[in-house]
């Protein structure tokens, strides 16, 4: 399963979101460190099931919308030096180490210093705090590549000897390869036989990009002044209400209105009781997600999975005229592949030995064979035909 991690400063509302994503049990208050442990949960990203347009009937989606499970790690907040031990520290950096993708989380508000502590709205400038973790994420990578740095420069005098594979091997429990070791390199344009602290400081923050590829999340957007806005307009960023996520969750889990995550506006059921209270928050909720197209919570896990991540959804079936399993479920299934994935992959994340036994593929909407070097789309449906079932 893909793993997003949910990583900031404290006090952002890192574990609103999760909460907001999850709808997991997670201590939500306005103090720093709130979070001791990370917490895990399961999230899903959205897509279109195919069950409509091959007018077949499904159980696993609602109103032709999909929901894929993704795994989702709320990590403590992280504070300036928090590669150094402070805070914190090195026990949050860690839990990092599992996750594809990093959805740094930013009060877009200003509301909350560098440490996390609450403050005047708009006080803060919200750009330092995504400059801020870039920094510990790198620093953190540095510390562990200075430590082994002696020992690797040793081996380097070996006639044969990688660089590259051995820095991969170094970095191998956070799921680092030898590509990205390869193509950070390239992209700072340096020799790191020769490479001095500052080079390798900056081939580590290249290589953190690569491997653990960051979303910026401005949160608490609903609260921001606009020149805090306007500090983080024109990026790659996306601006988020969790809290306004998690009311919308909660009240349609309550029945209260109809609203499925990632709907760019909600219904309140008719005859529903609310208090002018409730009733004055739904609407200021509502006129967020107009101006920004939702929520945010929603739309950022999506973006981490199919443009970050660049995933695609494919739909494994036994049968591919009924579009079922071997116990007659429709669409039971639906597998997020690296775009670029060819049935035999299919086949191996379905399981290994129908891998190891792969001979063809059908594409359920053509009825066609296709081989196995052909490049899988977004919402192909699938059937696999292998010696070993």
């Amino acid at each position: 399963m893909i793993t997003l991690a949910i990583a900031g400063k404290p006090n952002c509302g890192k574990s609103t979101f999760f909460k907001a994503a999850t709808l997991a049990q997670a201590e939500i208050a306005s103090y720093p460190f709130t979070t001791i442990d990370a917490n895990h949960g399961v999230a899903y990203v959205r897509t279109a099931c195919p069950c409509k347009e091959m007018h077949v009937p499904c159980e696993n989606c609602v109103d032709g919308v999909r929901f894929v499970p993704v795994g989702l790690i709320d990590v403590a907040g992280l504070v300036p030096d928090a590669h150094q031990g402070r805070g914190l520290g090195n026990q949050f950096l860690d839990n990092l180490r599992q996750a594809d993708a990093i959805l740094h989380v930013v009060d877009a508000s200003g509301a909350t210093d560098a440490e996390g502590n609450p403050v005047e709205i708009g006080s803060r400038d919200p750009l330092k705090d995504i400059e801020f973790l870039q920094y510990e994420i790198s620093m953190w990578m540095y510390g562990i590549l200075s430590r082994n740095w002696a020992k690797l420069q040793r081996q380097a005098q070996a006639r044969e000897f990688s660089l590259a594979a051995a820095i991969a091997e170094v970095f191998a429990g956070l799921g680092i390869t030898y590509e990205h070791v390869r193509d950070a390199t390239t992209a700072v344009g340096v020799d790191l036989r020769t490479a001095g602290e500052e080079e390798m400081v900056e081939f580590c923050r290249e290589l953190m990009r690569i491997s653990k590829p960051m979303l910026i999340v401005g949160n608490k957007a609903d609260q921001a002044p606009k020149k805090c806005l306007d500090r983080l307009a024109g990026r790659d960023i996306i601006f988020a209400s969790a809290a306004g996520e998690l009311a919308l969750r909660m009240a349609a889990e309550g029945k209260f209105i109809r609203y499925l995550p990632g709907d760019r506006s909600f219904e309140i059921f008719p005859g529903v009781n609310l208090s002018a209270a409730q009733r004055a928050a739904l609407q200021k909720i509502a006129a967020f997600m107009e101006k920004f197209d939702g929520t945010g919570v929603q739309m950022a896990l999506d973006t981490a999975v199919f443009k970050l991540l660049d995933r695609i959804v494919v739909f494994p079936v036994e049968d591919e005229h009924k579009l079922t399993d071997s116990k007659g479920r429709v669409l039971p299934d639906a597998f997020l592949m690296k775009r670029g994935s060819t049935p035999r992959d299919l086949a191996y994340q379905v399981h290994s030995d129908i891998g190891e036994g792969f001979l063809y593929a059908i594409d359920a909407r053509t009825g066609m064979r296709v081989k196995d070097t052909h490049e899988l789309k977004n919402g192909d449906i699938i059937k696999i035909v292998s010696v070993r079932r």
